[in-house]
């Protein structure tokens, strides 16, 4: 812990008594600017509800926010990083970009077609993250404490051509970065790596013809421009990583204020929740009034794909092992045990 962090600002006289208020400087950041659905409750819910709950338990400890948001510390590339190394003493994760150093929290992008409801990926891995030790340690062990859940609205296909059937994506070339190529793997289409900043650039110069995205990232990058045809195809909303502490500065901090970010924490993820909803709502019918066309992939084209896709899981098993094993089976019984049918039984044979 950086224990210069917590001085004594002010005295408070009561009658005879002097009662000292600790003031706690909090180093907060994020790659992404605060309009991000991944940041957006980090600074509009969880730096006030730290402050409020801080200030309801009695006034002895407050918090002076030093906010590093927009990519001003540090890139995308380097969210854990940044905060393992104590570079931000809170700040956006994306494991989503740490297959090598944590695979454990990837195990969505492995199981595509799971569940729509980005609410109850939230609650899941809220859960899992603090009771599951496969989780939890993973975090530890990258000098982090998970506070709060970050996940995506639901992937579908935004592109040049409307998709009907299966056959539509014959020869075809989609942006699908990461892992997400391996969900166009037996479609016929072939996955091209990219970003969210390049699809735009991607389609206006037919480098590709469309890509597997969310609403919620489409919109502010205006790529229904470029492809004005949406095909609702329900590849399921994504874990995408969490907001996360240095372990060695949250386990120095006064019990107090460990409870008031816990606290924080669970709110912050009941806001995420409800800004990507209303933002994924929004962004449709403002990209429907600028010229998108929506479609649906019919039932039995969806079956197909999902049907068709080799076993996807297996790589991402042997790569965690045993420990893959538990979070994959724990990931299921949860979407389950919540009233989810996953369209494709990826914890078979467990």
């Amino acid at each position: 812990m950086k224990l210069t962090a917590i001085t004594t600002t002010t005295a408070l006289l009561l009658g005879s008594a002097a009662m000292a208020q600790q003031t706690i400087t909090i180093n907060i950041g994020s790659s992404h600017p605060e309009a991000n659905i991944w940041v957006y409750a980090m600074k509009n819910t969880f730096q006030p509800e730290v402050n409020r709950i801080l200030s309801e338990a009695g006034g002895d400890y407050q918090v002076n926010w030093s906010e590093n948001y927009a990519g001003t510390l540090y890139k995308f590339t380097d969210t854990r990083e940044a905060v393992m190394d104590g570079i931000v003493d809170i700040g956006m994760v994306g494991t989503v970009w740490e297959g090598a150093n944590m695979p454990l929290q990837n195990v969505t992008y492995f199981t595509p077609f799971a569940t729509e409801d980005h609410r109850m990926l939230i609650e899941i891995f809220d859960d899992l993250s603090q009771s599951l030790p496969e989780l939890r340690d993973s975090w530890s062990e990258n000098g982090m404490v998970h506070l709060s859940s970050l996940i995506t609205d639901s992937y579908d296909i935004y592109a040049t051509f409307p998709v009907t059937s299966m056959e539509d994506l014959q020869n075809r070339k989609l942006n699908a970065p990461g892992t997400s190529a391996n969900w166009l793997r037996e479609t016929g289409a072939t996955p091209v790596d990219g970003a969210l900043t390049t699809y735009y650039t991607n389609i206006q110069t037919g480098v590709t013809e469309g890509t597997l995205s969310f609403a919620s990232g489409i919109l502010p990058t205006r790529v229904y421009e470029v492809a004005p045809e949406l095909t609702r195809v329900g590849i399921g909303s994504m874990y995408f990583g969490g907001i996360a502490a240095n372990e060695d500065f949250f386990n120095g901090l006064p019990e107090p204020v460990q409870t008031a970010l816990r606290e924080a924490a669970q709110a912050t993820s009941i806001a995420h929740g409800d800004y990507v909803a209303d933002l994924a709502a929004r962004a449709l019918e403002e990209m429907q009034a600028a010229g998108l066309t929506i479609h649906e992939l019919p039932a039995e084209e969806k079956a197909k794909w999902v049907e068709s896709l080799p076993n996807i899981i297996e790589p991402w098993l042997e790569q965690t092992g045993e420990a893959g094993k538990t979070v994959l089976k724990a990931y299921f019984d949860a979407l389950r045990e919540r009233g989810a049918t996953p369209a494709r039984d990826w914890d078979a044979g467990l």
